[in-house]
């Protein structure tokens, strides 16, 4: 099975739009468009969660589909090219974003929880980057010890 949406003639602004169209119907109260020379690369933006106001940062990996389409035997040597992996990233994001407000609107899940990754940190890194620097280890707080330090 090819890639997802490779076959898109959508334009990334237009797709940029509507994820963060997506993203305003579910209280987001501030949404920022990131660029890369002169083309979206990404949003960034603020919503009220249980525990207050929290930003998010949802970055496009036009490499990572090139590279993707450019492995893929089903995908038309036309469509292995930078432009189309952007407009491919987008609609790829936007159906991943539909996807995961489907979750929150059915009651299964709440937006940190299913946007944890992308959620940004005091020194402005994201869970992932966090994660990834620490060689695939969080510090979590340890609730299972009681006062002694005993578990």
């Amino acid at each position: 099975m090819a890639i997802l949406n490779y076959t898109t003639t959508i334009d990334p602004h237009k797709t940029s739009g509507e994820v963060a169209a997506i993203l305003a119907r579910h209280r987001v109260q501030a949404i920022q468009t990131t660029y890369r020379d002169g083309e979206p690369s990404g949003l960034v933006f603020v919503v009220e969660t249980a525990h207050g106001l929290r930003q998010f940062r949802l970055p496009v990996n036009v490499e990572g589909v090139e590279a993707a389409l450019r492995a893929d035997p089903q995908v038309p040597a036309k469509s292995k090219n930078r432009a189309q992996a952007r407009r491919v990233a987008w609609r790829i994001l936007k159906d991943w974003i539909e996807a995961q407000m489907a979750l929150i609107d059915a009651g299964m899940s709440q937006i940190d929880e299913v946007l944890l990754p992308y959620m940004i940190s005091q020194d402005n890194q994201t869970v992932s980057e966090l994660y990834q620097a620490r060689s695939g280890y969080l510090e979590l707080e340890d609730h299972t010890r009681d006062a002694e330090g005993r578990r």
